[in-house]
């Protein structure tokens, strides 16, 4: 793994959906902008980027460096800062006004509009309700970096961390915290496994109701997946304990409160009841046309 310091100077391509970058940066020791690509949905002009990757020769678009991970650090430098401010990251300050902050505050100037922002009133043509403009887009920045900077501390991918925020927004690090099993559900692309390893890493018990129930969902769905339409109890259990790795009673009790809430349906009776799982919860994501579809 190689290291890269750079500064955003162009975003050639960026996804709003999953948060891939194409970005040409300033970086040390190279005259010419260097190719940066990769999942950064926070990367802006002027951002000054720490990168983790490796590089490599795309038949088309010639040396570029594939980014693997990624943290952004405020400018240091009044040229950098003026850069960063002028991105329009902060609503209200564009190019102009943002050469003029520069220019009154300079190297202090991110420290102003973090600890003393009604300063800012003291810049030719900014006015209060810009001022309030700036601060309020200041917090909702630090707050987004603050969510990102949470999930990839308990080893969320930068692509899966772009979905929960896209998904939750300001409530994000609370709903990973009550539920992890939560994003498996709700969130594309992000299934059990991944929900599990999440909730691990934040120190979850294995014998957690809200994993088993989990799993077990997940279980009936890769039998699904199969071609099956019901899972026996017996079958069922099994094949969830041995997933989850707990023990089988534990499982039954689980399994006898989804089935008391209607999370599952049952047919039948003993070992030998049926166990069918409500096709929303199989299909989260599915439209109802796609839903009518499964049922024919």
């Amino acid at each position: 793994m190689e290291h890269l310091r750079c500064v955003v100077e162009r975003i050639t391509y960026q996804s709003e959906e999953t948060g891939y970058a194409v970005l040409k940066c300033r970086a040390k020791n190279y005259n010419d902008l260097v190719a940066v690509v990769g999942t950064m949905p926070d990367a802006h002009v002027g951002s000054v980027l720490s990168l983790e990757g490796t590089w490599k020769v795309d038949s088309k678009y010639g040396r570029q460096f594939q980014v693997e991970k990624w943290e952004e650090t405020l400018p240091a430098t009044v040229y950098g800062i003026e850069k960063y401010l002028g991105s329009g990251l902060i609503k209200g300050v564009g190019p102009k006004f943002a050469k003029r902050i520069v220019q009154k505050f300079g190297k202090d100037t991110l420290d102003v509009i973090e600890e003393t922002p009604d300063l800012l009133i003291e810049v030719e043509g900014i006015g209060r309700v810009r001022v309030e403009r700036i601060k309020t887009s200041w917090q909702e920045q630090k707050e987004i970096k603050n969510i990102m900077l949470f999930l990839q501390s308990h080893e969320v991918s930068t692509s899966h961390a772009t979905k929960i925020f896209k998904q939750y927004g300001a409530g994000s690090i609370n709903v990973v915290k009550e539920n992890p099993y939560r994003l498996a559900d709700d969130i594309w692309g992000i299934g059990f496994k991944t929900a599990d390893t999440i909730a691990g890493k934040m120190g979850y018990e294995k014998d957690r109701f809200i994993r088993l129930r989990s799993g077990i969902l997940y279980t009936l769905n890769k039998l699904s997946e199969n071609g099956h339409c019901y899972a026996r109890r017996d079958q069922l259990i099994s094949t969830a304990t041995e997933l989850l790795e707990v023990e089988s009673p534990e499982l039954e009790m689980t399994l006898d409160e989804m089935i008391r809430v209607e999370d599952v349906k049952l047919d039948g009776e003993d070992s030998r009841e049926k166990i069918f799982a409500h096709v929303r919860e199989l299909y989260p994501d599915a439209t109802e046309k796609q839903l009518a579809a499964v049922l024919k």
